[in-house]
Formats: C-alpha cells, sequence, structure tokens
C-alpha cells in the first residue's frame, strides 16, 4: 500500500506537469487552475507517504538515497505552493513543477526497502543535519527553475519591473539556501566528529557540498557587485543547479564515500 501511494503521487506530479504546459501553451486557466489543485493533491499525498513511511519505519524516513529523494522533491512541493500563493504568478509552477516530477522519477528508480539505521546515524545531528540539507537543495532548486523562467521572458522582452522582481527573489531563495547549507556543512563537521573522531575527513560527499557552497557564496558575492548583470546572474543560477545534482546524484553513484547510504 505505500508503494502504491508513492507511484500515485508520482502520476499526480505528471498530470500537473501535462496540465500546466498544455494550459500555458493554449491560454486555458481552467487547466491551469487543474494543475494547481492536483499539485495540492500530489503534495498532500507525498506528505502522508513520508509520515507513513516514518511511522513504518520508526524513525525520520531520511537515511538513504530513496528517503531523501523523496524529501527533497517534497521540499521543492512546499516552495511552489508557497510562492503560488504568495507571488500568485501561474508561471512558476511551470518552472517548478517539472523539478518535483524529475526529483520524484529518480527516487523510483532507487531501492524503498526499509532499514534499521546504521550505527553512525543513531544520532541526534541526524534531523538536523539531513533535513537543513533538504530545503537547502529545494531553494538551490527553485531558484534555478526560476532562473530558467527569467531568461524566457527575458527573450521575450517581459516587463523590466517584473523582472527585477523575479531576479531579487532568486536572489532571496538562493541566500536562503546557502543559510541552510552552511547549517548542513557545520553540523556534519560536528557529528562526524562524534561518530569518526574527525571533523572533516574529505569524503566525496563532504568535499561536493564544500564545492556547492563556494559555488554559490560566488553568486552571492557576484550579486553584491556594483554594475552586475541579471541576465549573467540567472545563468549562473542553473549552472550552479549542476553542482547541486552533481552533490546529491553524482557523487552516491561515482564516488563512493562515507555517505555512500544516502
Amino acid at each position: 500500500m505505500m508503494d502504491a501511494l508513492f507511484f500515485a503521487t508520482l502520476v499526480l506530479f505528471l498530470v500537473a506537469v501535462v496540465l500546466q504546459f498544455m494550459g500555458q501553451a493554449f491560454k486555458k486557466d481552467m487547466l491551469l487552475e487543474a494543475a494547481f489543485t492536483i499539485s495540492l493533491i500530489g503534495t498532500a499525498a507525498l506528505t502522508g507517504y513520508i509520515v507513513w513511511r516514518g511511522i513504518v519505519a520508526q524513525r525520520i524516513p531520511l537515511s538513504n538515497q530513496f528517503e531523501f529523494a523523496t524529501a527533497f522533491a517534497w521540499g521543492i512541493a512546499l516552495l511552489h505552493i508557497f510562492l503560488r500563493r504568495r507571488f500568485k504568478e501561474v508561471a512558476m509552477s511551470t518552472a517548478i513543477l517539472p523539478a518535483i516530477f524529475l526529483v520524484l522519477s529518480y527516487a523510483a528508480l532507487q531501492p524503498r526497502d526499509i532499514r534499521d539505521l546504521m550505527p553512525a546515524l543513531r544520532s541526534a545531528w541526524f534531523g538536523l543535519h539531513i533535513g537543513t540539507a533538504v530545503f537547502s537543495y529545494a531553494a538551490f532548486v527553485g531558484a534555478g527553475s526560476l532562473a530558467v523562467l527569467f531568461l524566457v521572458r527575458e527573450k521575450k522582452g517581459h516587463n523590466l519591473d517584473k523582472q527585477a522582481d523575479l531576479d531579487y527573489l532568486i536572489y532571496r531563495l538562493i541566500a536562503f539556501g546557502f543559510l541552510m547549507l552552511t547549517v548542513v556543512i557545520l553540523s556534519g563537521a560536528i557529528w562526524a566528529e562524534a561518530a569518526w573522531s574527525s571533523f572533516w575527513s574529505w569524503d566525496p560527499k563532504e568535499t561536493w557540498a564544500l564545492i556547492t557552497w563556494i559555488v554559490y557564496a560566488i553568486y552571492l558575492h557576484q550579486r553584491l557587485r556594483a554594475g552586475r548583470s541579471a541576465h549573467a546572474l540567472a545563468w549562473f543560477a542553473v549552472i550552479a543547479v549542476i553542482v547541486v545534482a552533481f552533490t546529491f546524484v553524482g557523487v552516491n553513484t561515482l564516488l563512493p564515500g562515507l555517505h555512500s547510504y544516502g
């Protein structure tokens, strides 16, 4: 039954993506409203799935790649709802919904069996470290998705004031994600010292988390410079998501280490 709920959630977001693109292409408000409503149902179903899995596992369901990917998609879904409610911009759904579906699709390819926590994960730092990573990655992906929207609108000669507002929103999302990633790295260092007697071991996941942090630190530095280019920063935000994706997927696939469990 749990698997059925997960795959029902995946289908709901697929339907939401299809309706959203059809609504945008044919300018049909009814389809756009249906897409948002279905995404709300999908988010509720995903929330229920995560809670159910946590009850069955008797722990926070964030201990492996499937669980983290599922929570990652949930974080993006919550961000999507917040942005739609706050800014009432239909096009934001067009930019963000595909990201939710892609992350859930990746999760669907991972083993879904429930296992006990390995000893190194049985720590009070577990929820803080991995939970903040969920929201950090979600904010970065949200920013990258909106940066794509910014570039598309720029090409179409969209209203400059609205473009400036979108640029500022991308900046705020990245600033939030950067803060969360800082918490991830610091809490991980403290946890590593307790678990492995070393604050930093240059494990591939640690290294790429640091690389991701540096990439977004560069973005924030450039954002505060005089004469900055909103166009260049939007491209930066899009390309930076590739670094996030490699930290999330590539490291586990190609560079096994102490974090290979998730």
